[in-house]
């Protein structure tokens, strides 16, 4: 071949054939391809390998309260001991248990009558509170047949009396549930923090670090159960204070009426003559 035909084929090769920077491309694309390739299966499996160790299940709220501390069973009792106080006060704690009308109606006209035998039955069928105050004024009567209407008067304020502190009394049992929670919350959250305390200071490694956090959960849950008891127990004591005080005003009404009554029966007792209060009965 002369030297013509060679350079002509070497031109026809140089024509037909790709550039060397593009070769060098595709070549470097194609292990670029093949690395990647490599590399997948790697990256599938490294979110599972670096995954920490979560706890196959979350914490229930109960599991939560056993790990608080001994703290939150005086808190639990009080729990419970602070929703039956509220059950019964919204039973007992109301107009009808004190003055029901049925009752004034019925003293009203049996103290118009004079009939005090019979309104001295009725008083010993009915429970509310001015049947008591009533059952008292009419025992003393009785049993004082020279009384005047002073003596009865006082018997009847120291009857009322006693009635009003036991209602008052009653209620402050929800206070005293709302200072005394908050106090124990307290107590557990220093217990806690104690705990806390005590795991940084000792050489146990990255478990201390568990440890540090069981104790400042701790702390907060028995902060929260303080609050979440005394709190509410405030609330329902200046509730039942507020309907006990009117419940007393009412009470008071209704004593003094009563004696009103009484007092008219003794001055036309006093007009007409001096007669004995059980020789009526």
């Amino acid at each position: 071949m002369g030297p013509r035909a060679s350079l002509r084929a070497a031109g026809l090769y140089l024509h037909l054939s790709p550039p060397l920077p593009i070769v060098t491309a595709l070549f470097g694309m194609k292990n670029l391809f093949a690395l990647f390739a490599g590399v997948t299966p790697y990256l599938a499996q490294t979110p599972a390998s670096l995954a920490p160790d979560l706890p196959q299940h979350a914490r229930s709220i109960m599991d939560v309260i056993i790990g608080a501390g001994p703290v939150m069973i005086p808190l639990f009792i009080l729990s419970v001991f602070f929703v039956m106080l509220v059950i019964v006060y919204l039973l007992t704690i109301r107009r009808g248990s004190v003055v029901s009308s049925g009752f004034m109606a019925t003293a009203d006209a049996l103290l118009r009558k004079r009939d005090y035998l019979g309104l001295l039955a009725v008083s010993n069928r009915h429970g509310e509170a001015i049947a008591r105050v009533v059952q008292k004024m009419l025992d003393f009567t009785t049993k004082n047949p020279g009384a005047d209407f002073q003596q009865v008067r006082e018997i009847a304020e120291t009857e009322g009396t006693r009635v009003a502190t036991i209602l008052n009394n009653g209620v402050i049992y929800l206070a005293d549930i709302g200072m005394i929670a908050p106090m124990l919350g307290l107590l557990g959250t220093v217990f806690g923090i104690i705990k806390s305390f005590g795991a940084l200071g000792a050489d146990l490694g990255t478990a201390r670090y568990a440890l540090l956090s069981s104790g400042v959960s701790q702390a907060l849950v028995n902060t929260a159960a303080g609050l979440a008891i005394g709190i509410p127990a405030m609330i329902f004591y200046a509730f039942f204070r507020g309907r006990v005080q009117k419940i007393i005003s009412e009470l008071e009404s209704a004593v003094t009426h009563v004696l009103a009554l009484l007092s008219l029966q003794y001055n036309k007792r006093v007009e007409r003559a001096p007669v004995l209060l059980e020789d009526e009965f």
